[in-house]
């Protein structure tokens, strides 16, 4: 794994150490689920305070001063970091699920997959229009899914501001298919 580039993601020099440490503790599993897959684990990231706290004050740093209102974190690794930056820069936290695990009623967005299609869901009425929201996930690979979390999002009415994830795996090219909304990432993937 290498740091984030300036060109992908500006960061201060300040802060280059801190994305080497998470970088450091992300541990990559080879053949799972299946074979020809290198799967990004941030399970050892979590069991690393240091590099858990890190991780979460870096986005923290950056969206303190963007007047987000809502950080919407997309199952399942984005209800790990999504709450704790929601917290810490004042706004609510809303889960963009799988279909049929919210309660109450829903809107889905569909989107493709290389095998098929799956759903999103997000409860109706937790994003008002206007709202500035933020997307949180671990990881971007094809953009799938973070694609749909925005689309529910903007079918609301809310002004997506950026995207965010831990890891970035820039050969599976998801970045290109976020369009325009920029996507900020610490680690990318080499």
């Amino acid at each position: 794994m290498a740091a984030a580039a300036a060109a992908i993601s500006p960061v201060p020099k300040d802060d280059l150490e801190r994305i080497a440490k998470i970088s450091a503790t992300i541990r990559v599993i080879p053949d799972f689920p299946k074979p020809g897959i290198m799967f990004q684990d941030i399970t050892t990231l979590l069991l690393d305070p240091v590099a858990f706290k890190d991780t979460i004050d870096l986005f923290v740093e950056r969206y303190k001063h963007m007047n987000i209102s809502v950080v919407a974190g997309v199952e399942a690794r984005g209800f790990i970091f999504g709450p704790p930056i929601a917290l810490a820069i004042g706004a609510k936290f809303v889960p963009i699920r799988k279909p049929k695990k919210l309660p109450g009623e829903v809107i889905s967005e569909e989107y493709s997959l290389e095998y098929g299609t799956d759903k999103m869901e997000m409860h109706v009425g937790a994003v008002q229009p206007g709202d500035r929201a933020l997307v949180v996930d671990d990881l971007i690979a094809t953009g799938g899914t973070l694609c749909a979390a925005m689309k529910l999002l903007e079918r609301v009415e809310a002004h997506v501001v950026e995207c965010a994830c831990v890891i970035e795996l820039a050969e599976l090219k998801g970045r290109d298919r976020l369009g325009e909304k920029p996507l900020f990432v610490l680690v990318s993937s080499t």
